[in-house]
This record gives structure tokens, C-alpha cells and sequence, in this order.
């Protein structure tokens, strides 16, 4: 069996969303032929709270290797893990790969500023490397064009630091092409040296199993009579707040006929741990919702605590950009949850055919910036064709066929395969 290096100096008992990339990976991968370890940061230097639940999810004989990292110093000059384990998960991948037969380095994103580990180990031992974009790493967030501003800086940064990285890699993939379709715009000669492959996040449908082995409650809202509620869960598109103010307005102007609704918003904070960063209050309080059609739980909770709620909801709310990156993976969890679905999404979006061909959802399609006022005013007939729709939904007669492709194991088949064009022998 093969041997892949996984650097995720995030992993479980790590709360953050992207641990589930390495860890779903590293699941399935010995069904391919390939024998994962992961390289990670020793939970003790995290700075966010630990969900110790997610550690069940985990194979039971995975090989994890854990290093230690500088501590967060006051004041805090450096936050980042994989900045501050940066050297000490050098050393360690050099250790494993001279003394084993290490077939391919794969290093997920963020931690961005890892990626550099990639070139750099592939120049110390010949280790043929993959970066995996979780996220674009030079993207314009709002306040980038304002020179000297921290967004500034960091797409500064970005521009330099990610060719250095890059420059050797032989895989490139994506949870989405357009995560990654900058970099070969960028850098047109990859298209000669390096394989590219999209793949969503995957679901797993045993990560809901175990939710009925917790003995854990939601606490964050509970059942209302009379009250159809829908969750958002995680954090929110830079470009997604256009089509989210539409929603509200569309709402606010026909609140009378959406007495019943509540969308509950979770994770969707301006930081992980910040029980205050409210990203979408400031919106629902414009339009007379908040609390009253429209709650927010900015703080990142644990992943099955999340699994706990979409249980207790009535339906899943997925809520797309201008932007057409998004892909279905956060429909599959609510396809698993057995939950009807409600998306906005953009019209290129390739959720959009899942759903509609599953029969998993309704979704409202627009596109992009210049399409924003249809949402505002299909959403009010939409949201009433929803309504209507779940009061006979019935999971049994979703077509799961067509999410198949989206599940775990399924993705993590793609990456095999991946690695093998790579390396045929």
C-alpha cells in the first residue's frame, strides 16, 4: 500500500470546519490503496475550544503524528497554527520521509502559509507534493483595494508567497474549480507540469449515525408550535450578503404572510469563538426581523452539535453568492439529516441541477450582481411553494443517486485517482 503525508495542522479535537477535508480523506483512503498519516499541531497550542466528540469519528487505527508549536505570545503578533508550527512540522515531515517510503505529500488549505512547506520538502527530499484549496488564498475580500489595510497586506502577501509554493507542485485541487481557477490564470506553465482536479467536500453519512449515539439535546433553539424553522450552518460567502439583504427585504415587505418562519443562523460570526461577532443581526434589525423571524448564533459550535440541530429543524436553508463557486456538499448534510431543503443559489451553481433533480429542495436561482433584484421578488412566491412542499416531504422519495458523487467516499475516489495519474507504478 502506498504512503500519503497529510499536513493538517488542524484535526480533530480541532473544531475548525476545514479538519473534516483531512479527516473524511483519511478515512476512505485505504479503500484506494493508500496508507494516510497526519502530520498535525498538538491540540494544546489551539486557541479555539476543543470538541473531543470528534475524535470517535476518526479511524480507529489512523497514524497521527503531533508536533508542538511557539505559543500565542501577548501581545498576540501571530495567531495563525500554521505559522506558528510551521518549523517544527518541517522537521518532523523531513524525519517521516527519509526514514519511509513517503509516495506523496498532500497539504490542505488554509493554514495557507503551509503550503510553502510543500516546495520546500519537495526540494529537501524529491517528495512530490499537492496542494488542496479549501479556500482561494489570494482572493479580494471587501477593504483589499484600501491600501495598508490587513486585507490589503494579506492579498499582498498572497500574490508573492503563493508562486514560491505552487511552483513545484504536481497536484492542485479545489472543493470547487473556481477555488483554484486563479492560480492557473496566474500561472499558465502548470497547465504542462501539474494535474488539477476539483472536489467537493464530501458527506458522510456515518457521521449522522453517530449523532444518535450522543446523549446530547439542541440547546440553541427548540421545536415551536406553529413555527417552521430553518437553519443556516456556517460561515457566511464574502458575496453572499447582497442576496441575503434581498431575502430580508422581500421578507420584511410581506412579513404578514411569513408569521410562522424562522431562520436560525449558526457559526456565521466574524470569528470562530466570538459569541458577539454577529454578522447577520445588523441586517435582520434593519428589516424588523431580529428575534422575532430571524436569530443568529455567531459562535462556531461543534460539528455533531450542528448534525444535533439540522435534526431538530424543520428544514435546511443554503444560501449561495454572486459568485458561482458553490457546490453541494452542505446540501448532501442536509440531504443526510432527512431535511427538505430551501436554496438560493447562483444559477451556474452546481447544486442547483442536484437538487432539482434529486428532489432533495426548492431552489431559487439568480445570476450573479446584476440579477439580485429577481430574488427579492421570486423569494416571497418561492418561499410560499417551500411551505407548501413540506408539508408532504418525504426522504424516501429522494432520488440519492444523484449525491452519490458528493459523498465522502466518492471524493476521496477522485483523489485516488488522482494521485495514480500522477504516479502509475
Amino acid at each position: 500500500m502506498k504512503k500519503i503525508l497529510i499536513i493538517s495542522p488542524h484535526f480533530p479535537p480541532s473544531n475548525l470546519a476545514a479538519v473534516h477535508r483531512s479527516r473524511l480523506f483519511a478515512q476512505h483512503l485505504p479503500s484506494f490503496g493508500w496508507e494516510p498519516i497526519i502530520l498535525m499541531v498538538h491540540e494544546k497550542f489551539y486557541e479555539e475550544k476543543l470538541d473531543h466528540n470528534l475524535e470517535k469519528l476518526l479511524p480507529q487505527h489512523l497514524r497521527i503524528e503531533k508536533v508542538n508549536a511557539f505559543k500565542v505570545t501577548k501581545p498576540r503578533l501571530i495567531g495563525d497554527v500554521g505559522l506558528r508550527g510551521f518549523l517544527q512540522m518541517y522537521k518532523r515531515a523531513k524525519e517521516i520521509i527519509k526514514k519511509e517510503k513517503i509516495d506523496f505529500l498532500y497539504i490542505p488549505i488554509p493554514s495557507f502559509y503551509i503550503s510553502l512547506l510543500g516546495r520546500w520538502l519537495h526540494h529537501s527530499t524529491g517528495v512530490k507534493y499537492g496542494i488542496d484549496y479549501i479556500d482561494p488564498w489570494v482572493h479580494y475580500f471587501p477593504g483589499s483595494d484600501k491600501k495598508f489595510s490587513r486585507h490589503w497586506i494579506s492579498t499582498k502577501i498572497a500574490k508573492f508567497l503563493e508562486p514560491i509554493a505552487i511552483k513545484k507542485a504536481s497536484l492542485i485541487t479545489g472543493v470547487a474549480e473556481g477555488y483554484y481557477k486563479g492560480v492557473i490564470e496566474r500561472n499558465p506553465y502548470l497547465t504542462k507540469t501539474c494535474i488539477f482536479g476539483a472536489m467537493p467536500y464530501g458527506g458522510e453519512k456515518k457521521d449522522h449515525d453517530k449523532v444518535n449515539e450522543l446523549d446530547t439535546e439542541p440547546y440553541l433553539f427548540k421545536k415551536q408550535p406553529g413555527k417552521i424553522q430553518l437553519i443556516y450552518a456556517g460561515a457566511m460567502l464574502p458575496k453572499a450578503y447582497a442576496p441575503l439583504e434581498a431575502i430580508f427585504k422581500a421578507i420584511h415587505d410581506n412579513k404578514n404572510d411569513f408569521t410562522s418562519l424562522q431562520i436560525h443562523f449558526i457559526g456565521t460570526g466574524k470569528n470562530p469563538t466570538d459569541p458577539n461577532g454577529f454578522n447577520i443581526k445588523p441586517y435582520a434589525e434593519k428589516y424588523g426581523l431580529w428575534q422575532d423571524i430571524i436569530f443568529e448564533y455567531p459562535k462556531r459550535i461543534p460539528y455533531l452539535d450542528v448534525l444535533i440541530h439540522l435534526k431538530e429543524a424543520d428544514g435546511i436553508f443554503i444560501l449561495g453568492s454572486t459568485e458561482p463557486h458553490y457546490t453541494p456538499s452542505k446540501t448532501y448534510q442536509g440531504v443526510l439529516s432527512h431535511k427538505p431543503i430551501l436554496a438560493i443559489l447562483h444559477k451556474q451553481s452546481t447544486a442547483v441541477h442536484v437538487l432539482q433533480e434529486s428532489g432533495a429542495g426548492i431552489v431559487l436561482d439568480f445570476n450573479g450582481e446584476t440579477d439580485i433584484e429577481k430574488i427579492q421578488n421570486d423569494f416571497p412566491a418561492v418561499l410560499k411553494i417551500f411551505f407548501e412542499w413540506i408539508k408532504t416531504f418525504d426522504p424516501q422519495n429522494i432520488n440519492e443517486k444523484e449525491f452519490e458523487q458528493y459523498s465522502a467516499e466518492s471524493v476521496t475516489k477522485q483523489l485516488a485517482e488522482l494521485l495514480q495519474k500522477i504516479d502509475p507504478s
